[in-house]
């Protein structure tokens, strides 16, 4: 299994089967070494609607046959454009044929901007569990800091978090830094930042404040280095 980041909030998880991606934002991400054309993808996973992370979902998914797997005001949402999807609720957990997914909430909101202007409700913002194979995995989504990132750790075995440091929108660095003590995962990569001016950061100043997992600082393309069984 090979993980991968890509700029902003973008993850690929490429298994012998499957390729998974979450929140693919890759057309007008100036940070992204992906093109959205050429990717090729069985599994979208969204943490929200908001456009820098919904992205290129829609015509991903309609030029693939993928399914998308999103909370579920915002799967309703993009199951009129014809997509097949799968529903799910804050606090639920499903088995699908490539590993287990289960939404944990999310402190920010939720809404999709159309061409036109008019504003999606997109229902509860999440972060995503997502256990592959022996290994699991929590993208936290855009979130500020909230104390039952304690829960999510004390009740599950993680081994990589991606986690938001950009501030303004999200945790900046010295709450992200708590979370991670929060939620112990073995490594942690830090995302959502640097991609706008708002939320310009230097990621080295995270990597000081951490000192209970390894921090794995990637450029888009990098993926995730395993030093453990």
């Amino acid at each position: 299994m090979q993980i991968s980041y890509h700029g902003h909030s973008v993850v690929k998880i490429q298994t012998n089967a499957h390729t998974i991606l979450i929140d693919p934002f890759i057309t007008g991400n100036g940070q992204t070494d992906l093109v959205a054309s050429e990717e090729k993808v069985d599994i979208i996973l969204l943490t929200h609607g908001h456009n820098d992370h919904l992205g290129d979902t829609v015509d991903l998914a309609k030029r693939n046959g993928a399914t998308v797997i999103a909370t579920f005001e915002l799967a309703n949402y993009i199951e009129s454009f014809g997509i097949n999807v799968h529903a799910m609720g804050i606090g639920g957990a499903y088995d699908f044929e490539f590993g287990r997914v289960k939404f944990t909430q999310a402190f920010h909101s939720n809404s999709y901007t159309t061409e036109s202007g008019e504003i999606i409700y997109g229902g509860m913002p999440a972060g995503v569990l997502l256990t592959l194979q022996d290994k699991t995995i929590y993208h936290a989504g855009d979130t500020g800091l909230f104390g039952d990132m304690k829960l999510i750790g004390d009740r599950n075995d993680i081994d990589i978090a991606f986690l938001p440091i950009g501030d303004n929108f999200t945790m900046g660095p010295e709450d992200a830094a708590y979370a991670v003590q929060l939620l112990k995962p073995q490594i942690v990569v830090p995302v959502h930042y640097n991609t706008f001016p708002p939320i310009k950061q230097d990621p080295q100043i995270f990597k000081n404040l951490v000192d209970t997992a390894e921090v794995q600082v990637l450029r888009a393309g990098d993926s995730v280095q395993w030093n453990r069984d």
